[in-house]
């Protein structure tokens, strides 16, 4: 009880912002892009956390903080199609240094692509080495089988590699060209897509897309959750 008392005390003696900040934030509505990050550890925990786990970086603009330099690789998805709209597009036309254009993306993943096998291509931006996950071409989407398959070869292409470190990898929710599909061709749930890359090895950034900072719910700003929320998704205390 004395801890929580502290606790409390600390919080609302403490000020984020100058002036009236605080006061007006608690005002701000935001238009619904929001969401409400819960904390997956006790704020009394000292010990470095035993578990690995990926960090999820909410409210955070990716290509923001790859043209900035804060990642050296960054995991995302390609076709032998179009590629107009995707990251790798955006990026290699922002990054000052990259020669890449976006017909040269795709011609060069039209020669790596496989039928039925996803592919991981390299693309070497100067700054940033993408590593991106090549759709089959006889597919029109992307299954949980091949984000499986293909961030086990990006575990191993990491592995060793510091100059590939630190990396970060989009969600794969909500692509227009390559979408990601669960077994019953539905888009599958964040938490999904989480376990997959993280049972597949990767330790690296995700970043939500932008559209699920509006879910106004609770999140956690790292993966595996905490083992207490899923005992209670399970229906336990």
């Amino acid at each position: 009880m004395a801890t929580t008392t502290r606790t409390s005390n600390r919080v609302n003696a403490y000020h984020i912002y100058d002036g009236s900040g605080d006061d007006l934030a608690e005002q701000m509505d935001g238009g619904g892009n929001r969401v409400i990050l819960l904390p997956d550890a006790s704020v009394s925990q000292r010990d470095p956390d035993v578990t690995e786990r990926v960090r999820i970086m909410w409210g955070q603009r990716l290509i923001d903080d790859l043209i900035a330099g804060h990642y050296r690789g960054l995991v995302c998805a390609v076709n032998a199609v179009d590629n107009t709209h995707g990251i790798i597009g955006m990026l290699a036309e922002r990054l000052p240094t990259s020669q890449w254009k976006e017909p040269m993306i795709t011609e060069f993943a039209r020669h790596f692509v496989q039928p039925h096998n996803v592919t991981v291509v390299k693309f070497d931006m100067d700054r940033v080495k993408v590593l991106a996950l090549l759709r089959p071409s006889e597919q029109d989407h992307l299954r949980l089988g091949d984000l499986a398959a293909g961030f086990r070869i990006v575990s191993a292409m990491l592995r060793g590699r510091p100059d590939r470190l630190p990396v970060a990898s989009v969600c794969f929710l909500g692509a227009r060209a390559n979408q990601l599909w669960d077994d019953q061709k539905r888009e599958p749930s964040f938490e999904t897509v989480l376990r997959t890359m993280y049972d597949s090895g990767y330790r690296g950034d995700v970043y939500p897309a932008p559209w699920m900072w509006e879910s106004a719910r609770g999140v956690f700003p790292r993966y595996p959750f905490p083992d207490s929320f899923k005992r209670m998704c399970d229906g336990g205390f």
